[in-house]
């Protein structure tokens, strides 16, 4: 039974596989993309329930595709996850600023990861969006 559907965004491509393999093994249906500017592509077109993203990508990067996202009317309420290597301060304060929902730095533990997506996904999902918490 699929849970949910997470489009995964990071520009190196071992870190998209186990995300990816990990998050399938939950049940989760996993979009890929390796860029900010594909992520906005596929986001359009699989409508998913979160996007957990890296910040430094080529072409775009992930704070400005989150902050482009945050703008699109059909977009703007999928919660995105920043799952990056940037510890500066100034970078996690950009993130939450452009609208990102949850801030993580990388190394983190597979299974905290997983736990926060879908706790994130199911909180999505609820009926009343008022009972969401968000960064602002």
């Amino acid at each position: 039974m699929n849970v949910g559907k997470v489009l995964v965004v990071d520009d190196e491509q071992d870190i998209v596989e186990i995300l990816s393999y990990n998050l399938s093994r939950q049940n989760l249906e996993v979009s890929r993309a390796y860029s900010g500017k594909e992520c906005l592509q596929l986001a359009k077109k699989i409508r998913p329930d979160l996007i957990v993203m890296d910040i430094r990508m080529p072409e775009m990067n992930g704070i400005e595709a989150c902050r482009i996202l945050k703008h699109d009317d059909e977009l703007k309420n999928t919660p995105v996850l920043f799952l990056t290597a940037d510890t500066e301060r100034y970078t996690s304060m950009s993130a939450l600023q452009a609208g990102a929902d949850h801030f993580l730095t990388k190394p983190i533990r597979i299974t905290l990861l997983t736990s926060i997506i879908l706790n994130m996904i199911q909180k999505a999902k609820q009926p009343n969006p008022g009972n969401r918490i968000t960064f602002r």
